[in-house]
């Protein structure tokens, strides 16, 4: 699935079943279920897992808690607005990276 899919899918009522659970997450995030999304990446051992909940809890205002989820994803603490920062870990996700964010 490459970018232009991935965001045409939010119209689904479900994601595809073929994402991994990182692209799930952001897929549940966008559609404003956060703790969906948060479910699917808790238990994840991945980098890419990891990037995704370090998102969700800069998404959440927890600021301390994204700090520790971006050390664990060895990336550092995004400072650009919430949507770019989506649209750069879906887009690195799917293998297309789209945006440099402000970090």
């Amino acid at each position: 699935m490459d970018f232009q899919a991935f965001t045409n899918s939010l119209d689904q009522a479900e994601p595809s079943a073929d994402l991994p659970p990182p692209l799930r997450a952001l897929w549940h995030q966008a559609k404003g279920n956060w703790d969906q999304a948060h479910r699917l990446v808790q238990g994840e051992k991945t980098e890419a897992a990891a990037w995704v909940h370090a998102f969700l809890h800069r998404v959440d205002g927890d600021a301390d808690n994204a700090g520790y989820w971006y050390g664990i994803a060895g990336r550092e603490h995004c400072a650009g607005s919430l949507s770019s920062e989506w649209e750069e870990i879906a887009g690195e996700l799917l293998g297309e990276p789209a945006l440099e964010v402000d970090h």
